[in-house]
């Protein structure tokens, strides 16, 4: 569930002229990253963010270098891809679902969903109306939301030729440090997502349950969630400025020794959500072949 590939070029990826993908949390860090690869190629981006002045700045900023780019290269300005906002609170569900359905009507096709957004991990964490943490609202209960609204487009897109749908929960390796039965009702699983090393687990099971789901109903859907590693976005400099007396050594010495850029960050989202070998790979008989994704 969780892809290895640490580099990629063009070459690497799908052409995706046609395609239409959303990618939620994509004004900055990672997400940013990615829509500038999946534009590259030709998609249909959707940018998924609360903030419209941010957002706007952001997608300018990308299709000037895809102008800039294509440009350059003395490529047809009609393989470009183009961006977009979707207008996506996070931190209500309720939202999130009602911004799902409004895509609903204005899209036929979804072919790449990336859940990439989510609260920076420094706190301090607040309850929300429902008596639920706002960081598992924002990083698991949305993401699920819009996933589970957006599902029927998922599938009436798997269903058309040639196509090739992707999922893509990016999450970290921290799941493994977590047993199941730390979440028993909402005032444990409060308790427990509030710590570190317990945040990824609902990401990584969800992606694996919904995976299971698919195949169990023949639906030619990839579900992967991928871990980035260690990459300098503004959540991880803002935790580690969260730390006290280790925090200025850790962002200033450490950190750019053990940190990778944005577009570093998201070469394993953008080769899960759109790599030549990764359903081939899934499907095969290897398992060591399988197992890499």
């Amino acid at each position: 569930m969780a892809a290895q590939r640490k580099s990629i070029t063009e070459a690497d990826l799908t052409d995706l002229r046609g395609k239409v993908a959303i990618v939620t949390g994509g004004n900055t860090g990672i997400g940013y990253a990615t829509i500038q690869f999946l534009a590259q190629k030709g998609a249909k981006v959707y940018m998924g963010a609360r903030n419209e002045e941010r957002a706007t700045a952001a997608i300018e900023e990308i299709e000037e270098e895809l102008r800039t780019r294509k440009g350059a290269n003395g490529e047809d300005s009609s393989t470009r891809g183009s961006v977009h906002w979707l207008p996506l609170n996070l931190s209500d569900p309720r939202l999130v679902k009602k911004a799902a359905i409004e895509f609903l009507g204005k899209e036929e096709r979804l072919d790449i969903l990336v859940n990439n957004a989510s609260h920076t991990s420094c706190g301090p964490y607040k309850i929300n109306e429902d008596g639920i943490l706002d960081i598992m609202t924002i990083n698991h209960i949305s993401h699920f939301v819009l996933t589970e609204t957006l599902l029927p487009l998922l599938k009436s897109t798997a269903s058309l030729d040639n196509s090739d749908v992707r999922i893509v929960n990016v999450s970290s390796l921290a799941h493994t440090r977590v047993k199941p039965e730390s979440f028993v009702g909402k005032d444990s699983l409060n308790k427990q997502y509030g710590e570190s090393e317990t945040r990824n687990w609902p990401i990584f099971y969800t992606s694996k349950h919904l995976q299971a789901q698919l195949n169990s109903e023949s639906v030619p859907i990839t579900c992967l969630a991928v871990h980035p590693g260690p990459v300098r976005t503004v959540g991880a400099n803002r935790f580690l400025s969260s730390i006290p007396f280790f925090g200025w050594f850790l962002k200033t010495v450490v950190g750019p020794m053990v940190f990778v850029s944005w577009t570093q960050g998201a070469m394993r989202s953008v080769f899960a959500a759109a790599g030549k070998d990764v359903v081939a790979s899934r499907r095969s008989k290897d398992e060591a072949e399988r197992r890499m994704y």
